[in-house]
Parts: structure tokens; C-alpha cells; sequence
């Protein structure tokens, strides 16, 4: 169960709202009636109790499924076959999209219906603020930034001179925007550095000679941007952020990058400058990405790999430097009986 000194418990939710809600279907075999039957909370198959909610989406959790006290589950319809007795079941398509649905019925965004600005925030006379917005102690708000309405500015944040922010935006705490627009929904952690100087330079054995950055960072609607990730802006062309991308923790991406719609970027990710990564591609954990690279729609880039060209849409790479999946796996073989050989 959620700590309730962090979350608020919520009230029963009817099994009926439940489906309606996620767009599953209630297997003909449980014996419940949904206009009564509810749900008190969600929790995972281990801990999960007569009165919670559970889901499977993984096959590796079959066997904690079997095992599980949930009173319901999301479940695929292949799995159905292993429930244990008595367990009302879910059936969906997509189990995890259901119970994230439900989730946040459940445990809710926190709302308010009215403004608040702290007395210590700094916020310039020049700066529009929109409706319904709450500004924490010590933010500093520059001259005309632009913030669209119900949006959350967590403590210690810095909003530097022009920058824009749509409506429904959560900015962390101690995050630091600057040279950047910022779409609807966006949803920053804290820590986060948007805008600053890209890392170029004129090389020289004399002296290294800094190249202005003049260029933007631009965000769409509804991207997530984890603790602590760093997005540098433009030289002169703008770094581009698409609607719907999920970026982790820690992640580092260069000036001038351009990123498309519903990108995932797991942490510890570095993007040099210039790279372009199309639609729905993947970037999984430590994964590194020289400059000037294309990486095609829908790729996906294992973790710890790096890539030194461009990837073809639909390319699962892997390695160091990365290949394709299945060459990289028949270079391990290889090298194993290599190895074998070798041991005599």
C-alpha cells in the first residue's frame, strides 16, 4: 500500500468505472457483479491484497501471478488460464496502459482552483503569469517570460529573460530555464538545466575559441524530462524536443539536436551535437551517440551501446561500437568458441 504519509488514500472505485476507464473486459468466468464490486487500491502481485487492484504484462511474473491475493488483475488473455481462484480478471490488451489508467484515477495530480505566488518569489513586473498558477518560495521569474495557466514552479527555480512556458506545465525544484519555449503538459524534474551555452568550439593549439550559441530549445506538448537531465541549446539552429518524449534521468543531449515525436530516452544517455532521432526510436541506458548521426524511425539502441553512423529506421543495434542485433550476437558466438578453441 502507498505510504499514506505521501499519498492520500483514495476512495473505492466501482468496477464498472474501472472498465470504462482502462477498456478492458471482465472475464465471463468472475463471478461479480461490476456495479457493486470495488476496488479499494492498487499494488503490486507480491503485496497485493483482497481489496487492491494488480496487474500482469510481463511473462517473467506468471508465477507471482498464481501466486498473488490481488482481489482483481489487469491480465492479458493469454494468461488467464493462471489465475489463482477466485481472482477477478481484467482481460486487455495492453495490461499496463490499463493499470496506469486506473492508477491515476486513483492517486490524482494534486489541483487548486486559485493562484498563489510565495512572498520570497522574485518575479518580474514584465513577466505574464497565467491563471491558477502556484509559484513557490525563492523562484526568480525574469523580464518578459511568458507562463501559461495552472502551471506548478517548484522552489528554487530560476525562469531567465523571454522564456515561454504552455499551460499545465510541472517544473521541479531548482531547475534552471533559459533561451527555451516550452509546450503544454511538459513535466520537468527537479534539477533539470534547460538552454544553456552548447559545448562548441573553434579548436586551436593557441587557445580554444568559444563559439556563440544563438540558437534555442524548443519543447512540445506532453514531454517528460527526468532529474538532473541537461539539454543544451542551439548554435544557430534550435535544439528540438517532440511532442510525447519520455527522457529519463540524467541524460545529456548537445546543441543542435533535433528529436521527433514519442522518443524514449532511458538515463545516462549522451546525444553529441547535431544528431537527429526520428519518431518512436529507443535509446536505452548509457547509450552514446556521436555527432551528426541519424538514427531512423523507430530504431532501438540497446543499452551501453555506442553508435559511431547513422542507424536505418526499424534497426535494433547493440555494442560498442553498435551493430546490428543479430550481428552482434553472432560475434559473441564467435568470439565464445573462439575462446573455446583457445583453452584447448
Amino acid at each position: 500500500m502507498p505510504d499514506p504519509r505521501f499519498y492520500p488514500q483514495p476512495q473505492p472505485f466501482l468496477l464498472k468505472d474501472i472498465l470504462t476507464l482502462s477498456g478492458a473486459t471482465l472475464r465471463a468466468e468472475s463471478n461479480v457483479d461490476p456495479e457493486t464490486f470495488q476496488i479499494a487500491n492498487v499494488a503490486p502481485l507480491h503485496t497485493a491484497t483482497a481489496s487492491d487492484l494488480s496487474f500482469l504484462d510481463n511473462k517473467k511474473y506468471v508465477e507471482a501471478f498464481t501466486a498473488s491475493k490481488a482481489g482483481a488483475c489487469f491480465v492479458a488473455p493469454e494468461h488467464a488460464d493462471k489465475a489463482p481462484k477466485g481472482m477477478v480478471l481484467l482481460l486487455s490488451d495492453m495490461p499496463y496502459k490499463a493499470y496506469a489508467l486506473t492508477a491515476q484515477r486513483l492517486y490524482p495530480e494534486p489541483s487548486w482552483s486559485e493562484s498563489s505566488i510565495a512572498p520570497s518569489a522574485i518575479v518580474h513586473p514584465t513577466a505574464i503569469i497565467g491563471a491558477q498558477c502556484r509559484i513557490e518560495p525563492n523562484v526568480v521569474i525574469g523580464d518578459n517570460v511568458t507562463i501559461g495557466a495552472k502551471c506548478w514552479i517548484k522552489s528554487g527555480t530560476v525562469i531567465e529573460s523571454g522564456v515561454t512556458l504552455g499551460d499545465n506545465v510541472f517544473v521541479g525544484s531548482n531547475v534552471s530555464l533559459a533561451y527555451c519555449v516550452i509546450g503544454k503538459g511538459v513535466r520537468i524534474l527537479p534539477g533539470v538545466r534547460i538552454g544553456q551555452d552548447g559545448f562548441g568550439f573553434a579548436i586551436d593549439p593557441s587557445g580554444h575559441v568559444p563559439v556563440p550559441q544563438l540558437g534555442r530549445v524548443l519543447i512540445g506538448d506532453r514531454v517528460w524530462i527526468g532529474a538532473n537531465t541537461a539539454i543544451d541549446r542551439g548554435a544557430g539552429p534550435d535544439t528540438v524536443i517532440g511532442d510525447g518524449c519520455m527522457i529519463d534521468n540524467l541524460v545529456q543531449i548537445g546543441h543542435n539536436v533535433r528529436i521527433g515525436k514519442h522518443v524514449v530516452i532511458v538515463a545516462q544517455v549522451g546525444v553529441s551535437g547535431s544528431v537527429e532521432i526520428e519518431d518512436y526510436a529507443v535509446l536505452a541506458g548509457q547509450v552514446g551517440v556521436a555527432g551528426h548521426l541519424r538514427i531512423g524511425r523507430g530504431a532501438r539502441i540497446a543499452a551501453q551501446s555506442g553508435l559511431m553512423k547513422d542507424v536505418a529506421p526499424g534497426v535494433e543495434m547493440m555494442g560498442s561500437p553498435a551493430v546490428p542485433l543479430k550481428d552482434y550476437f553472432r560475434q559473441v558466438a564467435t568470439l565464445s568458441q573462439l575462446a573455446k578453441k583457445e583453452r584447448g
